[in-house]
C-alpha cells in the first residue's frame, strides 16, 4: 500500500483524504439518492405530475451555479494554495443547509427548493476540492488504486449515514409516524455525521501546493478569470484531456440520473416502499464501495480507456434490465449492477483527469472536471424529468431515453489517448 503513495504521503494522511470522501457521500445517499429526493416528490411537492420535474430543476439550478464558479475557484486554489482552505468552507456550508432541510414539509416548497440548491452547490464544490488533492498523494501509476479506496470508503460512508437514518425510520414508523414527522431528522442525522466524519481530513491532510507567481495589477476575481482564460486559451494542448471531459459530459449525464432518481424510479414504477428503498441503496452502496475498491486495481493493470469503456457498457446493460424488469428480483440485479459500474467508473473518470492534468494547475483542471460532470448533471436529470412529465409518467420510457448518454459516451471515449495526453501534461507551463 505504501507503494502506491506519494514519497512525503504517510497512510495516515491518505487516510484523512479518503476520509472525505466518507463524510460526504452520506449527503449524496440520504439526500440526492434514497430519501429526501422521493420525500420531496410525495411529500413536499404533494405528488403533482411536476414533482419529479421540478427536483431534477432545483438540482439543475445547483449544478449550473457549480460550472459558474468551479473553475474560478480551481484557479483561485492554485494561485494561493488554498484548496484546503477553500474545502473547509464547502464543507461547513452543505453541514448547515443540510440540517437546515429539517424543516422541509408541506407547504414549503419555495424554502425546501432553496435550501436543496445551496446545500448540492456546497457539496458540488467541496467535492472538486478533495478531488484535486488526489494526484499530489499518489504515484502516477497508482492514481486508480488509490481514487478507487477513496471511493470505496466513501460508499462505507454512505452506508453509515444511511444505516443511521434506517434505523431511526424503522423505529419511527414503528411508533406510527409518518414520513413528514420522520425524514427531517434524518436530515439531522446526515449533517452531524458529515460534520464529525470530515474532521481526520482538516487535521492530518496537508496542503502542499505552493502559491503560484501573481499577476500583476489585478485583484483576486480578475485574476482568477485571467487564469481559467489562459486554460482556455491553451485548452488545444490537452486534447485528450479536453476529449475525456466531453466524455464525461455524457456518461455521467446517466449516472448522475440514476443517482438522483433511483429512489424515485424504485417508488414510482416498481411500487418500493419508503423502507424498501431505503434498504434497496443499502444494498447498492456495498456493491458500489466492493465495485470501487476493485476496480482500482484493474484501471491500473488494462489502462484507463479500456477500463472505463467496460464500465459503460455495463452500465448499458444496466439499463436494458431495468426497463425491462416487471418485479422486483430483476429490478435487483440491476440495481447492484449500477452499483458496481457506479464505484468503478466514478473511481475512474477521477484518477484519469488527475493523470492527465498539468501539475501546476492540477485544482484548475479538477474545476473543469467539476464543471464537467455538473453540466451532466443538469442534462441527465432534466432529461429523465422532462420525458417522465411529458410522458405523464412514464418512468421506464425516461430511463430508456437517459440511458442513450451511455452510448455516446463510449462512442466518445474510443478516441482518447492517454499516452499523448500524460505527454502533454509533462510539458512546461
Amino acid at each position: 500500500m505504501r507503494h502506491a503513495f506519494a514519497p512525503s504521503v504517510t497512510p495516515r494522511e491518505a487516510w484523512a483524504w479518503a476520509m472525505y470522501d466518507f463524510a460526504n457521500s452520506g449527503y449524496t445517499t440520504v439526500v440526492i439518492t434514497a430519501v429526501f429526493n422521493a420525500y420531496f416528490v410525495a411529500v413536499v411537492a404533494g405528488d403533482q405530475p411536476w414533482a419529479t420535474f421540478a427536483w431534477t430543476a432545483a438540482l439543475a439550478v445547483s449544478y449550473a451555479a457549480i460550472m459558474l464558479t468551479a473553475p474560478l475557484l480551481g484557479a483561485y486554489a492554485d494561485a494561493y494554495a488554498a484548496k484546503k482552505r477553500l474545502l473547509a468552507l464547502t464543507t461547513a456550508g452543505c453541514v448547515i443547509f443540510t440540517a437546515l432541510l429539517a424543516f422541509s414539509g408541506p407547504g414549503s416548497l419555495w424554502l425546501t427548493v432553496a435550501l436543496v440548491v445551496l446545500s448540492n452547490y456546497f457539496y458540488g464544490s467541496g467535492e472538486n476540492l478533495i478531488a484535486a488533492f488526489l494526484p499530489e498523494l499518489a504515484r502516477s501509476n497508482a492514481l486508480g488504486k488509490v481514487s478507487g479506496w477513496g471511493w470505496s470508503l466513501g460508499y462505507v460512508g454512505g452506508l453509515v449515514s444511511l444505516g443511521a437514518c434506517l434505523a431511526y425510520v424503522s423505529w419511527a414508523q414503528a411508533q406510527g409516524q409518518h414520513a413528514a414527522e420522520f425524514v427531517p431528522v434524518t436530515m439531522l442525522i446526515t449533517a452531524a455525521l458529515f460534520a464529525l466524519a470530515s474532521l481526520p481530513t482538516f487535521l492530518f491532510l496537508h496542503e502542499r501546493a505552493v502559491p503560484q507567481p501573481h499577476l500583476q495589477g489585478r485583484n483576486l476575481l480578475q485574476e482568477s478569470f485571467a487564469r481559467l482564460k489562459q486554460t482556455l486559451t491553451h485548452a488545444h494542448d490537452f486534447r485528450d484531456l479536453r476529449r475525456f471531459l466531453i466524455c464525461t459530459v455524457f456518461y455521467q449525464a446517466g449516472i448522475q440520473a440514476v443517482i438522483t432518481l433511483a429512489a424515485i424510479y424504485a417508488q414510482q414504477a416498481m411500487h418500493f416502499s419508503t423502507q424498501q428503498t431505503i434498504l434497496l441503496i443499502f444494498v447498492v452502496n456495498i456493491t458500489a464501495a466492493v465495485g470501487a475498491f476493485l476496480f482500482g486495481f484493474l484501471q491500473d493493470r488494462i489502462g484507463h480507456v479500456p477500463a472505463i469503456a467496460l464500465t459503460l457498457v455495463g452500465w448499458i446493460v444496466m439499463i436494458v434490465l431495468a426497463w425491462a424488469a416487471q418485479g422486483p428480483n430483476l429490478f435487483w440485479v440491476a440495481a447492484n449492477l449500477a452499483g458496481l459500474c457506479m464505484g468503478a467508473s466514478q473511481s475512474a473518470g477521477r484518477a484519469l483527469v488527475g493523470l492527465l492534468s498539468p501539475a501546476a494547475r492540477r485544482a484548475e483542471f479538477f474545476g473543469l472536471w467539476g464543471l464537467a460532470v455538473k453540466l451532466s448533471a443538469i442534462l441527465g436529470p432534466l432529461t429523465y424529468g422532462l420525458v417522465s412529465w411529458l410522458s405523464q409518467g412514464d418512468h421506464r420510457l425516461a430511463i430508456l431515453i437517459t440511458g442513450s448518454y451511455f452510448v455516446a459516451g463510449l462512442a466518445i471515449l474510443i478516441g482518447v489517448d492517454v499516452g499523448r495526453g500524460r505527454r502533454a501534461a509533462r510539458r512546461p507551463a
